[in-house]
C-alpha cells in the first residue's frame, strides 16, 4: 500500500510570536524567583517581587515558595481555565548575598522600565554564576576570624578572647569554604565547626592563657548561629506563611542542636583528656574596645554577606545604627523589662523604617541596610545557650534563657512589622 505523501507541518503547529514572547517573559520570571531564592530572600518577600514583576510584564503568575522549593504557573492575564505552564524547582536553602539581590533587582528595574529587553535580562543574570575567586575566598576566611572577634570585644571580655575568638574563627571559615564544595561534609559542618571551637578554646585556656570558654566558643560561632534564620521565620509565620515558616523554623532549630551537640561532645572529650580550663572572671576590655568591634564587626558581616564595594558603607552603616538604636533604646526608662525587650523593638522598628525609606529614596534594595541592621539583634546565641543548659541538665535556666529568647524574638519581628506599617517597603526587597 502506497503511503500519502507528507506534508509540511501546519504553521499553526509552529509556536506564534506571541506564545515565543510570554514563554519567554515566563522564562524570566522564573530565572527571577531561582535567583531572588538563592540570595536568601524570605517568602513574602520572594512572592511579593516576583507578583509586582510578573503584574507588568503582563503574565497572571501563581506562586508558592517555601525554603527548598519553588511552585510557578503561568498564564495570560485574558485566558482563565487554567496554567498555560508550570515550573517546579527543587531548590537548596540560600544564603544572604546582597551584592546578588541588588544585581537582580536593578536586572528587574530594568527590564519592568523598558530600558532592555528580556533577552539582555536573562543575560544579565547569567553573570551571577561565577563562581568566586581565590580571592574572593580568601577574604571571606579572614571576614570569619574578624567576626568572631569583634563579637568577642563588644562583650567586652578579654584581650585573650578576642584572639582566640579571632582564630578559631579563622578555623571555622577555613571549614565552612572547605565543606561547601563537599555535600556530606557540609551536612555534619556546624556540628564539626562546634566541636574544633570547643576543643580549641579549651585547649587554649587549658594550656597557654585563661579565658571566658562560654564566650569564646559563642563568639567564633556567631556566624553560624541561626539568628536570622530564626527572626525571618517568625516573620512568615506572622504573615500567615505557614508551610514556609514552619520549615525554616524547623532548619533554626536543627541547625542549633547541630551547634549545640557539637559543643556539648566536646566538653566531655576535654574533661575526659583531663583539661583542666582556666577560667576569667571579670571583663577586662576598655570601653572604647566595643565601639572598634563594632567598626570591625560590621565590615567583616558586610563581606559576608557579600556586599558589592559600591555599598560597602551603606551595608556597615546598617550594623551601626541598629546597634545604636538598641543601645538608646535601653536607655529609655520603662521601655524594657524582664517579660518584653523593649530595645530591640525599638531598634527593629527604627532599623525597618530607616531601611525602607533609604529603598524609596535610592530605589535600592532596603535590605542593604536591614540585614546588617539585624544580625547583632538576632538572638542566636541565646538560644544556642538556652539549648547547651538544657543538654547539660539545668532544664531550669535552659527554659528561663528560652523565654528570653521568645521575648527578643517576639520584641524585633513586631518592631520590623510596625516599621512596614510606618514606611511601606519599595518593591518588597
Amino acid at each position: 500500500m502506497s503511503l500519502p505523501p507528507t506534508s509540511e507541518p501546519d504553521a499553526a503547529a509552529a509556536p506564534s510570536p506571541a506564545s515565543s514572547a510570554f514563554r519567554q517573559r515566563c522564562a524570566f520570571i522564573v530565572d527571577l524567583a531561582r535567583r531572588l531564592h538563592a540570595c536568601g530572600t524570605s517568602t513574602p518577600r520572594l512572592e511579593g517581587a516576583i507578583l509586582v514583576v510578573s503584574k507588568r510584564l503582563g503574565v497572571h503568575t501563581e506562586i508558592w515558595c517555601n525554603p527548598t522549593g519553588i511552585i510557578l504557573s503561568f498564564s495570560s492575564p485574558q485566558k482563565s481555565d487554567g496554567a498555560e505552564i508550570t515550573r517546579v524547582l527543587r531548590l537548596a536553602p540560600g544564603d544572604i548575598n546582597l551584592k546578588a539581590m541588588a544585581m537582580v533587582d536593578d536586572v528587574a528595574e530594568q527590564v519592568m522600565s523598558g530600558r532592555i529587553d528580556i533577552d539582555a535580562g536573562l543575560r544579565a543574570l547569567t553573570a551571577l554564576d561565577r563562581p568566586p575567586s581565590r580571592e574572593k575566598l580568601a577574604v571571606t576566611v579572614l571576614a570569619f576570624g574578624l567576626a568572631s572577634g569583634s563579637v568577642a570585644a563588644l562583650l567586652r571580655t578579654s584581650w585573650a578572647d578576642v584572639a582566640a575568638s579571632a582564630c578559631i574563627g579563622l578555623l571555622i571559615g577555613l571549614l565552612c569554604i572547605t565543606a561547601a564544595r563537599r555535600p556530606r561534609l557540609n551536612e555534619a559542618s556546624d556540628a564539626i565547626a562546634a566541636m574544633l571551637a570547643t576543643l580549641t578554646a579549651a585547649a587554649i585556656a587549658a594550656f597557654i592563657t585563661p579565658l571566658s570558654l562560654q564566650t569564646v566558643v559563642i563568639a567564633s560561632l556567631i556566624v553560624l548561629m541561626p539568628g536570622l534564620m530564626l527572626t525571618t521565620a517568625v516573620a512568615e509565620l506572622s504573615s500567615q506563611n505557614w508551610a514556609s515558616g514552619t520549615a525554616r523554623f524547623a532548619g533554626a532549630t536543627v541547625a542549633l542542636l547541630k551547634l549545640t551537640f557539637g559543643t556539648v561532645v566536646a566538653t566531655q572529650l576535654a574533661a575526659a583528656m583531663g583539661w583542666q580550663p582556666q577560667l576569667i572572671g571579670a571583663p577586662q576590655l576598655p570601653a572604647w574596645a566595643e565601639w572598634l568591634g563594632l567598626l570591625v564587626g560590621s565590615a567583616a558581616f558586610a563581606v559576608l554577606f557579600g556586599a558589592a564595594r559600591r555599598d560597602f558603607l551603606v551595608v556597615m552603616a546598617g550594623a551601626w545604627i541598629g546597634y545604636g538604636l538598641t543601645r538608646l533604646g535601653g536607655e529609655i526608662p520603662g521601655l524594657s523589662t524582664e517579660t518584653f525587650a523593649g530595645g530591640v523593638f525599638f531598634a527593629g522598628l527604627g532599623v525597618a523604617v530607616v531601611s525602607n525609606a533609604f529603598g524609596r529614596l535610592y530605589r535600592r534594595p532596603g535590605a542593604l541596610l536591614r540585614v546588617t541592621g539585624i544580625i547583632l539583634l538576632v538572638p542566636g546565641s541565646v538560644g544556642f545557650r538556652s539549648l547547651s543548659s538544657v543538654l547539660e541538665r539545668d532544664v531550669v535556666l535552659g527554659l528561663d534563657t528560652a523565654v528570653a529568647v521568645l521575648s527578643a524574638l517576639i520584641a524585633l519581628v513586631a518592631g520590623l512589622l510596625f516599621g512596614n506599617l510606618l514606611v511601606p517597603p519599595r518593591r518588597y526587597l
